[in-house]
């Protein structure tokens, strides 16, 4: 899909030239746009639209004309216009006219109702160029055929799937949005899918015509406004998960101050007012905000509606999560510069750590049997990539996302991948790619990092771990199959046979059991009945790549009361001081920690949302409901690192 509005498929069928079709625009000329009005033009315009554009074809009624472009005799685009909308309060406002007057030159109006060009097409500002084009012709046509001289066109662009770019390159204006309703039958059902309104002026001069004068586009409807007021109430009664407060362990005057904790959640969410898109956007992400930290059993939107404001709520905050526009990735950069504000480090670490979801159906995005780590078995779930940030001060979640196995790219799941407003451009991704993508992101705003901690997921990865490893220490879980070369003796392994030489290829399991393996028992953290002890024994090995000599590093044993063994590696020198990489593998489990409080305490696993957007924004507000829990860890001086 282009971000202009236009429809592309992923695919054909029939008798039409697919050869890709990739130039500059002064190439293709000449380009002609004809109107379908043939039988053979008719069925071939609904069999490229029905086809290609993601909204599908379905029969016009009422004024309607059809366009095809061609480049010589090969189509490249098809275009639909039809009879305007009978109300949309965007649109009316901009030209400022009456109900009367409306009812008596809408049929003055035309909305272009499909834009697709063609997905083997590529030609830079063809989409631009095919409207300017086909506006001119479109308004003889209508004249030849309605009697009617039009005054404005307008059209509707789906505001998550495209950016308008196209309708404003040809000079078409955005005047706001539509509500989420369509016409049926006699009435009009409410669909919560709000599109962008654009229109274009045919006759400059149209409202000296209709007699009236442009109002001002409300801010918000009056049932709006009640909304807000309605809002403003609930958030101010208290209504705070009592685990949640535990977990900032208050003493009994803190506890007083804890009551004006409404204020400091307000004040808090106020740091990301810039990006939401209109200011109910902001009370209804409030609610949200305010229901994951509240004392609700399952917290999903439907939940949080109904605890919090009443049954008429919850299709509007479902809608806030999923549909609503709003800036999503400028408000996560802003949660990642608050966190490493409050927590930043010289001996911080980056972990990177999958975290799975249970799901009972089959229409969530990216479910599918697949390993569940929580449930220890192949199970239905979804599966997110996520990225933490740990110090001494503090830990916290900086990005995710979802991952698509790859049975989510077969042509059985393109309805399902549609349904799911899955970006069209998204490519198979393994969790790795994903983290180092991630990972990369966060680097380029700033968020640096000594260490970087993973799992056994990513350390089986080497491509990853050299990668990270060029500008940061690891320390990676691996798998206890792993192969390293062990020796006692100051020897290269090289490339030969090592044995004579007292190096040996082992796997971190056998070097686990060996006998001559020296073990130190460390405190690794303080828990709720007294501190954590484990027995860890650090020694140095040579990684293999491809079976040969790779890496030289640390491998970190550990071996916990009940006999379990973990095992990592690390690339960190031979001069770091043994207790600094103890210190790096307590750092490694904030992470976990993260999952732990956000499904806990959070609702982070509560989510009904099936869309990528909405799995995405769900996540976004764990993240500050954790991040505001942070912030007051730290405001009334408690111990937030593990």
């Amino acid at each position: 899909m282009s971000d202009s509005g236009v429809g592309v498929g992923e695919g054909s069928r029939g008798l039409i030239d697919r050869t890709p079709l990739c130039c500059e625009l002064r190439e293709l000329q000449p380009i002609g746009i004809r109107r379908a009005d043939s039988d053979e033009e008719q069925r071939l315009w609904d069999s490229l639209v029905g086809q290609y554009h993601y909204l599908g074809h379905r029969q016009m009624v009422g004024c309607r004309l059809k366009y095809l472009a061609f480049h010589g005799q090969r189509p490249i685009a098809a275009l639909g216009w039809r009879a305007a909308a009978l109300k949309l309060e965007a649109r009316d406002c901009y030209i400022g006219w009456s109900p009367e007057q409306r009812k008596g030159y809408i049929h003055r109006i035309a909305n272009n109702n499909r834009f697709l060009i063609l997905p083997w097409v590529k030609v830079p500002c063809l989409a631009s160029y095919l409207l300017a084009r086909s506006i001119k012709r479109l308004v003889e046509d209508w004249q030849q055929v309605y009697g009617e001289r039009l005054l404005l066109l307008e059209t509707f662009v789906d505001g998550t799937r495209f950016l308008g770019t196209s309708y404003r390159a040809a000079n078409w204006i955005h005047v706001g949005q539509s509500k989420g309703y369509t016409k049926r039958g006699k009435g009009y059902v409410f669909h919560g899918h709000r599109k962008e309104v654009y229109l274009y002026v045919v006759q400059r001069r149209f409202r000296e015509i209709l007699g009236c004068r442009q109002q001002p586009f409300p801010r918000c409807s009056a049932r709006i406004a009640q909304w807000e007021g309605r809002l403003e109430m609930v958030l101010r009664e208290p209504s705070w998960n009592p685990e949640v407060v535990a977990r900032v362990r208050l003493n009994a005057q803190e506890q007083q101050e804890a009551e004006l904790l409404g204020e400091a959640l307000g004040e808090f969410h106020r740091r990301f007012l810039p990006y939401y898109g209109r200011k109910e956007h902001h009370g209804w992400g409030l609610l949200y905000l305010r229901g994951l930290l509240s004392s609700l059993e399952r917290k999903t939107a439907e939940g949080m509606a109904l605890r919090l404001v009443g049954a008429e709520a919850v299709r509007m905050l479902q809608d806030f999560l999923s549909s609503y526009i709003w800036d999503h990735e400028g408000m996560m950069r802003e949660c990642r510069a608050a966190l490493w504000e409050l927590i930043e480090d010289p001996q911080g670490m980056i972990s990177v750590d999958s975290s799975e979801f249970a799901k009972k159906g089959t229409q969530s995005v990216g479910v599918a049997r697949q390993y569940c780590g929580s449930r220890g078995k192949v199970e239905n779930c979804q599966s997110g990539v996520f990225v933490g940030y740990a110090s001494p001060k503090g830990y916290g979640l900086l990005a995710c996302q979802l991952y698509l196995p790859q049975k989510w790219f077969g042509e059985d799941h393109a309805q399902r991948w549609r349904s799911c407003r899955i970006p069209p451009e998204m490519p198979f991704r393994t969790k790795t790619t994903i983290a180092a993508e991630l990972v990369e992101r966060v680097r380029q705003e700033g968020i640096q990092a000594r260490w970087l901690g993973c799992d056994t997921v990513f350390g089986s990865d080497k491509s990853f771990l050299d990668e990270v490893g060029r500008w940061c220490w690891y320390f990676a879980r691996v798998p206890s199959v792993t192969e390293v070369w062990w020796t006692g003796a100051e020897s290269d392994p090289g490339q030969g046979s090592t044995e004579s030489a007292g190096w040996r290829r082992m796997t971190v399991a056998e070097i686990g059991k060996h006998p001559a393996l020296s073990w130190e028992a460390v405190k690794l953290a303080e828990g709720t009945k007294g501190p954590i002890v484990a027995e860890v024994a650090l020694l140095r090995v040579v990684q293999l790549r491809d079976g040969r000599q790779g890496p030289a590093g640390w491998l970190f044993i550990r071996r916990d009361a009940d006999g379990q063994m973990k095992y990592a590696l690390s690339n960190a020198p031979e001069s770091l001081p043994e207790q600094q990489l103890v210190q790096a593998s307590m750092l490694r489990w904030p992470i976990e920690q993260c999952f732990q409080e956000g499904k806990e305490n959070l609702g982070m696993d509560h989510y009904e949302h099936r869309s990528w957007p909405g799995w995405h924004r769900h996540m976004l507000f764990v993240f500050l409901a954790h991040l505001f829990l942070v912030q007051l860890r730290l405001r009334f001086g408690k111990k937030t690192s593990p």
